[in-house]
């Protein structure tokens, strides 16, 4: 409570300073617009240079994976080469295709952007350090990120290059497919926290100092929804195009996909975005499965007056960022049929099924006098309840590909009098 009034006596000062400078009421429209763009700047400060320094760590990470060393010249460590790698891309010629729609080509790197950006503002790194706490958070955050898609489109049919317009398809596809798992993953979370609002999946899931808490405080809902949070990991690989879902850009396939034809800045503009992406879905599942801001033990949360939630949330951020990386460094890519089938054959009926439990055990333990107030019991039947699940899933699984017809393949003789055509199951 001491960090809220401090970030609350903070505002007050900056919301009292502007409005002296300006001449007007603390409460004024332009008071409160002025603040919202030093919010603005302070966001996009902050992840422009977590992207660059993202960069870095997953070159050296993927170097010890591989056995190489990594950026290791300029700067200490290589420390400095995110920012060498940033005026190569400023500096590097920009070209544009001469049978390209100029228009849509060049709105589809510039449009890119903002929507991974935006997504920051119902981030919060701590008690009240959030841009803005909408009551629908989480729905603004998926909103907002899915529009990503259209400037990808966009990207890919005014390059005007059959790679570039497969690419866009591909990522049009395996962005609206894996969207729903995604989230259907998260509405079990919801239901058993009862908000939408990220400050208030952050409290579901203790109270941190900050009052009552709501829902099942002491409990993170990765160990009463891990089924879930292993559906919403894998389908938020997918949505921003991380190995093994990078099919979009597929460069043994197709060259690099949707921005095959950008070079230079707007390149660099498509990276940003990942990168920026990868960075907000990392907090997201934080939030959601994690606690967020909240120190894995209550005493960890605050040294005497100072909290540490913003340390924690920045922790939680980075691991699940080398979580994405170390994907990349071990998985095969997957075929584009192989993408498709595990979303819409595994990850929505399994998502659907654990979705179907959770509201049961759901509507059972908050409704029971016995069971509440009683996080250790709770935890035993989501437990037994997710073990269950798992070995129908793995049983379904295997019995489906056992009874599977799979496609026979016909070899034809290659010449008369050889011997008749041989049928083999593939």
């Amino acid at each position: 409570m001491i960090a809220m009034h401090f970030l609350q006596a903070s505002v007050g000062w900056i919301r009292g300073l502007i409005a002296g400078q300006l001449g007007l009421a603390a409460d004024a429209l332009w008071v409160d617009l002025a603040i919202w763009l030093i919010s603005a700047l302070v966001i996009l400060g902050v992840v422009q240079v977590g992207m660059l320094y993202a960069t870095w760590l997953e070159r050296k990470f993927l170097g010890r994976i591989q056995d190489r060393l990594g950026p290791n010249r300029v700067g200490i460590f290589g420390l400095l080469q995110p920012f060498a790698d940033m005026v190569k891309m400023l500096t590097k010629e920009d070209i544009t295709p001469a049978q390209a729609h100029r228009g849509v080509f060049n709105l589809g790197a510039i449009l890119v952007v903002p929507p991974a950006i935006v997504v920051f503002a119902v981030v919060p790194v701590g008690i009240g350090l959030i841009a803005t706490d909408l009551s629908v958070g989480f729905l603004f955050f998926i909103s907002v990120a899915s529009t990503a898609i259209i400037p990808i489109f966009m990207a890919g049919w005014g390059s005007r290059n059959k790679f570039a317009i497969i690419g866009a398809m591909r990522a049009v596809a395996q962005i609206v497919s894996y969207e729903i798992p995604q989230v259907l993953s998260v509405v079990g979370v919801l239901l058993l926290a009862g908000t939408l609002s990220t400050q208030g999946l952050t409290l579901a899931q203790g109270n941190g100092g900050a009052g009552d808490a709501i829902g099942y405080p002491g409990l993170w809902f990765v160990l009463i929804q891990p089924i879930a949070f292993v559906i919403f990991l894998l389908a938020t690989t997918a949505e921003i195009e991380r190995t093994p879902f990078d099919i979009p850009e597929a460069e043994s396939e197709i060259i690099a996909g949707y921005h095959t034809e950008y070079s230079g800045l707007k390149f660099g503009l498509f990276q940003l975005s990942q990168y920026f992406m990868t960075i907000a879905s990392a907090a997201m599942a934080s939030i959601l499965f994690f606690g967020g801001w909240l120190a894995p033990l209550p005493f960890l949360q605050r040294i005497g007056p100072l909290d540490l939630g913003w340390f924690w949330m920045g922790a939680k951020t980075i691991f699940f960022v080398l979580v994405f990386m170390w994907f990349r460094g071990t998985w095969p890519r997957l075929r584009s049929d192989q993408l498709m089938g595990f979303a819409w054959k595994v990850l929505v009926p399994l998502s659907l099924a654990n979705l179907l439990m959770t509201g049961l055990i759901g509507y059972v333990t908050q409704s029971s006098t016995n069971l509440s107030g009683q996080p250790l019991l709770i935890l035993l039947f989501f437990a037994v309840a997710n073990a269950l699940l798992l070995m129908a899933t793995l049983w379904l699984i295997g019995w489906w590909r056992k009874n599977s017809e799979r496609p026979r393949i016909r070899f034809e003789q290659a010449a008369a009098g050889e011997l008749p055509p041989a049928e083999v199951a593939a």
